[in-house]
């Protein structure tokens, strides 16, 4: 049985020039993802569930591998003796993993967990190829279309992986999850692990919020408290202006950048409502509704007002130059992913503990008195998955390297050693109880706010199917560049979004 190739996702694949991932950052740990490429269909589904019946059942019965007998020292034997797991071949195999690591300490502590594994089962080696994040989509597509597909992959959840699974690049893991050991995944993410009520990725990257970073040492010397309200942002970033700042560090080349900013408008103006509305284009649901028409304006507006860098559109994420303005102090604010917290502690955390401090993004109060939830954050319970590519040449699937990728994904990649390293590096493992070890001030913000939350919108760039994601993100370039109205570029997605549905 031949895999199919998805035409349409190849196509749009193809024609983009920056694919990156949400929250997935190569110079910090991926939790992320991301921004890039990443509603509502059967693959949306599972970002506002908080699980489904068939993996509520199995996450009741799984043990959890966070014990501490996780690690252990080779000298006794494996770190996964005694645990109910698939007794893995004993003959030579070689699994091909591709992830997006390719800077510490993301890459030390993916690195390290490859290494733990193969050192407990020295007849596998496994091929660890670190893509970078920017073309990573991209090249993923281009390898399942070419018969190239690595057998083991990140991505970020969403619309791209029910379109790896129904392309027949992910194998379904249901069974296997019920049967064995497994963390003990927050409900969250295993909802956002699985489509169509089939468990299709193991989470390994941790939580990831959105919100604002803000240097506090400006902020004092200005006199500015932290923004409560949309308006009370306003009326900051016009002082910040004024006294020769720049409001916010914003770097657009990847378009998922200034997503978040649609996003959160978007979210804070309608709740879930309008999104979901227009995810499905059913009753009257558009993208020119108008809580989209508010942020497209809202966000021209600061445009216009000096509240972005110059040049806001050929700036870099990858290159952390959005970071870069934080640093120097010409930029007073950042609306990025939590996993920053890691990236600027690691690069100065005397400067990170002196200056950096977080809050939610403001509430929207005309909406807010008008009945409109204020708790709609942005992020992901996920962070990143790990999916698997296990067949054979006949389509069957080929169980030893299955068998082996499931136990890398869930006890390796989801040890103590690697939870303790994402903790140590700021990062939140999708597992319940590491909330209540946060120790960074920040983080707790973060935490906080995510489970406050009355919902987690997932990036749209993960959310949306693959061709409308490449559409929606070339919006943001339009937008933030004054290339065209909110009405056009609403215009734009809902095309975009009406040839998706036709298409299934």
């Amino acid at each position: 049985m031949k895999k199919k190739v998805f035409a349409t996702f190849l196509a749009t694949a193809l024609t983009v020039t920056s694919i990156v991932g949400c929250g997935g950052s190569t110079s910090t740990p991926a939790p992320a993802a991301g921004g890039d490429d990443t509603a509502k269909t059967e693959a949306a589904d599972t970002t506002t569930e908080t699980s489904t019946e068939a993996t509520e059942e199995k996450a009741d019965t799984a043990e959890s591998t966070d014990s501490a007998d996780a690690t252990t020292d080779s000298a006794t034997g494996k770190q996964t003796d005694g645990k109910n797991l698939p007794e893995l071949t004993t003959e030579p195999l070689t699994i091909t993993l591709w992830d997006i690591a390719t800077e510490d300490p993301a890459k030390s502590n993916q690195e390290g967990a490859v290494q733990r594994f193969m050192a407990d089962y020295p007849n596998i080696t496994v091929n660890q190829v670190h893509q970078q994040n920017d073309n990573y989509k991209q090249q993923l597509v281009v390898a399942m279309s070419s018969g190239q597909a690595p057998n083991m992959y990140i991505h970020w959840g969403g619309g791209p992986m029910a379109e790896y699974y129904k392309s027949g690049f992910a194998n379904d893991i249901t069974d296997m999850y019920a049967k064995y050991d497994h963390p003990d995944f927050i409900d969250a993410a295993v909802a956002q692990s699985t489509y169509d009520g089939k468990m299709l990725a193991i989470p390994f990257g941790g939580l990831s919020g959105c919100d604002i970073f803000y240097n506090k040492t400006i902020f004092a010397e200005q006199g500015i408290e932290v923004p409560e309200t949309i308006d009370d942002l306003e009326a900051a970033c016009a002082k910040l202006k004024e006294a020769g700042y720049t409001p916010f560090a914003l770097a657009n080349a990847s378009k998922w950048t200034g997503s978040m900013y649609y996003m959160y408008l978007v979210a804070r103006h309608s709740g879930n409502d309008e999104f979901d509305a227009a995810y499905t284009q059913e009753n009257g649901g558009s993208f020119t509704s108008p809580a989209f028409i508010y942020a497209a304006e809202k966000i021209q507006d600061w445009v216009k007002k000096g509240y972005f860098p110059d040049g806001v559109n050929s700036l870099t994420a990858d290159d952390n130059q959005d970071r870069a303005l934080l640093y120097d102090g010409s930029a007073a604010m950042m609306l990025h992913g939590s996993w920053q917290v890691a990236g600027i502690r690691s690069d100065n955390e005397e400067w990170y503990n002196e200056n950096i401090g977080v809050f939610r993004f403001p509430e929207d109060s005309e909406a807010k008195a008008a009945g409109v939830p204020q708790n709609v954050e942005i992020g992901t319970a996920i962070g990143n998955g790990f999916s698997f590519n296990c067949f054979k040449e006949d389509g069957s699937v080929d169980q030893d390297m299955l068998d082996a990728c499931y136990v890398l994904a869930t006890q390796y990649f989801n040890d103590d050693t690697y939870n303790k390293m994402q903790m140590d590096s700021g990062n939140i493992p999708s597992i319940k109880g590491f909330d209540t070890q946060v120790d960074d001030p920040n983080n707790k913000v973060v935490v906080d706010v995510f489970f406050n939350a009355s919902n987690v919108q997932l990036w749209y760039d993960q959310y949306l199917p693959a061709s409308v994601t490449e559409v929606h993100k070339n919006c943001m370039t339009e937008l933030f560049g004054l290339e065209k109205t909110p009405e056009e570029i609403g215009q734009e997605q809902d095309e975009a979004m009406q040839k998706a549905i036709a298409e299934q």
